[in-house]
């Protein structure tokens, strides 16, 4: 306000004075204007940005269902976060010439789901030791048992001379005469083969063939094809058993549990054969096979005895006989017991399951889960 007053008297003096000076209208207006002026400065200062981070952190583990609509866990990075960090790898070297040390971070933690998750559907829990010998391929079951009571097993650096031991080979660390048993256990394998006659099923007879070895060149493609991965061969064995003289249908497996109940009595499975009869067959032939016989104390009777219509190119009648029970010659039994005398005799289903009609005998085809159902089993 006093430099307004002092500019106004000035202005005025200017004008009511004669013997003042006359100044220019240009060089009063600067003279007011720098009256007006004046000058403020702001300190203010902004801190720098942060820089950013240069590594990711790995995503956590995702529950992911694959093409058949399975849950599975995924704990590997997506493909897409594994590029990004390649490719600003890739920029880090080009741009500083060098690249940085890598720093070590811990391993990620997953959660108390994820890990639950991963043990009930991936994970085994621990099986007995004597099972876990047989399906790594050491022994039979019952020859795994002698090795352990021979002390010539080790878990975890101490002998163990019990069979039904609880053991995980993936954590616990096992020998069996100085050598290593492998981590991994080979995975379940389930064939249905088309026995030939003059095998037998049983193993460690060398008087004779065992059905096993027509699998030699399924092991030879299967050792192949897992090289490298750590697993042992699988163990084969057969669900069951049918006489040298006997052919058709037979399962061969290394699921000790499978094998177990599918060829047990009590699960009532049943299984279809054809006999191939010397001579004539009558109607009261028949009626005797139906009425059973006695085999081991027990009275054994089929569920089914049918007469099948006579082929051109076969000769001798057949008759369809099925039975259940599965006890050792149930069906030459039978027919014994009727008078007749069998010339060649097959197995041609088991459960739901039909020996298939291009199979050649030696050959054998994997089971499918659809197959496994018609057997009756739900793994």
């Amino acid at each position: 306000m006093a430099a307004i007053a002092a500019a106004a008297t000035a202005f005025s003096t200017l004008h009511l004075s004669r013997t003042s000076v006359v100044l220019p209208r240009l060089h009063l207006r600067s003279v007011i204007t720098s009256s007006f002026s004046t000058t403020t400065e702001f300190n203010i200062t902004f801190a720098p940005p942060k820089p950013k981070s240069q590594s990711q952190k790995p995503p956590p583990p995702e529950i992911v269902r694959d093409e058949k609509g399975n849950r599975n866990l995924r704990s590997t990075p997506p493909e897409g976060f594994l590029q990004n960090t390649r490719k600003k790898k890739k920029d880090g070297k080009n741009s500083a010439g060098k690249a940085k040390p890598r720093e070590l971070t811990a391993e990620p933690k997953y959660s108390k789901a994820a890990r639950r998750f991963y043990n009930e559907r991936f994970r085994e829990p621990p099986q007995r030791l004597a099972k876990v010998l047989a399906a790594a391929g050491v022994a039979s079951r019952r020859s795994s048992e002698e090795l352990i009571f021979q002390g010539k097993v080790t878990v975890n650096g101490s002998v163990c001379n019990t069979p039904q031991t609880k053991v995980d080979p993936g954590r616990d660390i096992i020998y069996v005469n100085g050598n290593r048993l492998a981590k991994k256990l080979p995975p379940k394998v389930y064939l249905a083969l088309n026995k030939p006659k003059g095998y037998i099923c049983s193993m460690g007879e060398k008087e004779t063939k065992s059905v096993i070895t027509l699998f030699d060149d399924f092991m030879k493609i299967w050792s192949k094809r897992n090289a490298g991965s750590g697993l042992p061969n699988p163990r084969l064995f057969t669900v069951g058993r049918l006489d040298v003289a006997t052919t058709g249908l037979i399962i061969v497996t290394n699921d000790g549990e499978f094998a177990n109940k599918v060829s047990h009595p009590s699960f009532n499975l049943s299984k279809e054969y054809i006999a191939t009869i010397n001579g004539e067959v009558n109607k009261r032939q028949l009626v005797a096979i139906s009425e059973g016989t006695v085999i081991d104390g027990v009275h054994c009777t089929p569920d089914l005895v049918e007469l099948l219509p006579q082929q051109p190119d076969i000769s001798r009648p057949r008759v369809r006989i099925v039975v259940h029970e599965g006890r050792n010659h149930e069906v030459r039994e039978l027919v014994k017991n009727a008078g007749l005398q069998i010339h060649a005799l097959k197995r041609v289903r088991i459960g739901n399951f039909r020996l298939p009609s291009d199979l050649g005998l030696g050959k054998h085809v994997e089971l499918t889960a659809a197959n496994l159902r018609a057997l009756g089993w739900s793994s």
